[in-house]
């Protein structure tokens, strides 16, 4: 399946529009799936996609092309508030290690800090947890969530904190 480059980034630019609009990251799972149904029959997206590979394919590149790389970009573009959220000063060159799911850094002294969204929140802690063990000089240092309304509630909140501090986390953060 080759989509030319004109079509695919138009389209791309389109639905990144449109998910920014939308609080994307905000959106429960029910409200996605209606947009990536909506999307997938909307002719100007799933229609020119349909061109270039079979049909029942189009509402999974949607999904797994162009809107994963749109929320691993979004995450990408926020790392300097994860540094100012907690008061690390912004790593210039002192990154020993960068990682991608979830989004992290591991940096020189030691510090792992990773960041996400507060729907995955069980991950992004054990990632942090695993990461700080896995050399001799690491410490699972801190953790930046963007709520997503999956932990907004106090007592949620509480339990992250718990699981966090019994992982060794020294620094919990969220991002409203």
């Amino acid at each position: 399946m080759i989509i030319p480059q004109n079509i695919r980034d138009g389209i791309r630019d389109s639905l990144w529009e449109t998910a920014d609009e939308l609080g994307w990251s905000s959106l429960s799972d029910v409200e996605r799936s209606r947009y990536y149904e909506l999307w997938t029959r909307d002719p100007a997206i799933g229609g020119q996609l349909a061109h270039f590979m079979d049909p029942r394919k189009v509402r999974v590149y949607i999904k797994d092309s162009l809107i994963k790389a749109y929320e691993r970009n979004r995450l990408s573009e926020s790392e300097a508030a994860v540094w100012e959220l907690l008061r690390v000063p912004a790593p210039l060159n002192g990154v020993c290690h960068v990682y991608i799911k979830p989004h992290g850094r591991r940096l020189e002294g030691g510090k792992v800090v990773c960041w996400g969204k507060s729907r995955d929140w069980k991950l992004i802690l054990m990632a942090t947890f695993e990461r700080g063990h896995a050399f001799s000089d690491a410490v699972p240092y801190g953790v930046v969530l963007w709520e997503t309304g999956q932990t907004s509630e106090p007592r949620k909140r509480s339990l992250v904190k718990l699981a966090a501090k019994n992982l060794g986390i020294q620094k919990l953060e969220w991002m409203e």
